[in-house]
C-alpha cells in the first residue's frame, strides 16, 4: 500500500493545496492468492470535517487497511473550513475544486479509472455536507455518494446569531462561507435544491444520472435531526438512499466503523488481503 503526499498548485483556489493520496500498487498477494490485476483505479474522494486536514482520515480512522483490502484508490484533499462550496469573492472555488479539478489532476497523475461508475465522494460532518452537494452538482463524475453525520445546517442557518461563541453556529461564519444565507438556500450551494434541479432534468432526459446515496448518523450526535430531515426529503422525492443510524455521536469511533459499512456499500472488487 502506497500513501502519497502530494503538493499542487490549483487554479480553482489560487495556491498550492495539499493532498494525501492511498494507492494499492505494491499490494503483495498471500501464498496462495491470485495476483492482483492491473487495471485503473475505483477511486474514493474522501473530504474531512471542520478543523481537519487532508491527514484527518489517515490519521484517526483505518481507512488504509480498507482501502487495501478493496483494492480502491482514496485521494484526501485539505478543504479548509469552508463547506465544499465556491467563494468566488475570495478566489476560494472548493466546490470546483472539489467536483472538478481534483478528479482531473488524480486522473493525470495516478492510474485511476475515468469511468464514472468507478468515481465515488465521502466525507464527515462538513465534508459530508461537501461529499452530498458536489456529488449532486457533479452527478456526472460521482455514482456514488456517502455522507457521515453530515452538517447539513444551511436550513438552520437563518436561526443563528452573529454572537454565538462556537464556529459552527455563528452565523457570520457561515454567511463568510455561503454568502447571504437567503440566496443559498435558493442557491445549487443548497442539496436540496439540487435534489429539485435533477429531477427536473431527468424528467426532460431520461438518462440523466443521479448518484445514488448513502447516509450515516449517530443516535447521540446534534445533526442527527438534519441528517433524518434530508433522508425524509430525499425518500419524499424519490431518490435512492441507503440510511443508516447506530449508536455513537459525532466522533472518530463512529466514522471509522462507518466508513467499512460504506466501502462494503459501495461497487467494489471482493476484498482481498495482501501480505
Amino acid at each position: 500500500m502506497a500513501i502519497l503526499q502530494v503538493v499542487f498548485m490549483s487554479k480553482s483556489l489560487m495556491r498550492n493545496v495539499p493532498m494525501q493520496v492511498i494507492l494499492p500498487v505494491d499490494k503483495i498477494p498471500l501464498p496462495g492468492q491470485p495476483s492482483v490485476e492491473r487495471v485503473p483505479f475505483k477511486t474514493l474522494y474522501l473530504l474531512h470535517g471542520i478543523f481537519g486536514s487532508c491527514m484527518s482520515w489517515l490519521a484517526e480512522s483505518r481507512i488504509k487497511r480498507w482501502a487495501e483490502e478493496k483494492n480502491i484508490a482514496v485521494v484526501m484533499p485539505s478543504g479548509d473550513n469552508g463547506f465544499y462550496v465556491d467563494q468566488a469573492r475570495s478566489y476560494n472555488l472548493h466546490g470546483e475544486f472539489v467536483g472538478k479539478e481534483l478528479v482531473e489532476m488524480t486522473r493525470k497523475m495516478f492510474p485511476l479509472s475515468r469511468k464514472r461508475e468507478d468515481t465515488f465522494i465521502a466525507g464527515l460532518s462538513m465534508g459530508g455536507f461537501g461529499a452530498l452537494r458536489n456529488g449532486l452538482k457533479y452527478h456526472e463524475t460521482f455514482s456514488h455518494i456517502a455522507a457521515f453525520s453530515s452538517a447539513l445546517v444551511l436550513e438552520r442557518a437563518v436561526e443563528l446569531t452573529y454572537d454565538e461563541p462556537h464556529i459552527t453556529k455563528n452565523r457570520g461564519y457561515l454567511e463568510s462561507c455561503f454568502g447571504d444565507i437567503g440566496d443559498a438556500l435558493a442557491s445549487d450551494k443548497n442539496p436540496k435544491v439540487l435534489i429539485r434541479m435533477l429531477k427536473e432534468k431527468k424528467a426532460r432526459h431520461p438518462d440523466t444520472r443521479i448518484p445514488k446515496i448513502y447516509m450515516a448518523c449517530g443516535t447521540e450526535d446534534p445533526l442527527v435531526e438534519n441528517n433524518r430531515d434530508f433522508r425524509d426529503f430525499l425518500t419524499g422525492n424519490g431518490i435512492e438512499c441507503a440510511y443508516t443510524e447506530g449508536p455513537g455521536a459525532h466522533d472518530w469511533e463512529f466514522w471509522d466503523m462507518y466508513i467499512k459499512k460504506a466501502l462494503d456499500w459501495l461497487p467494489l472488487n471482493d476484498a482481498t488481503a495482501g501480505a
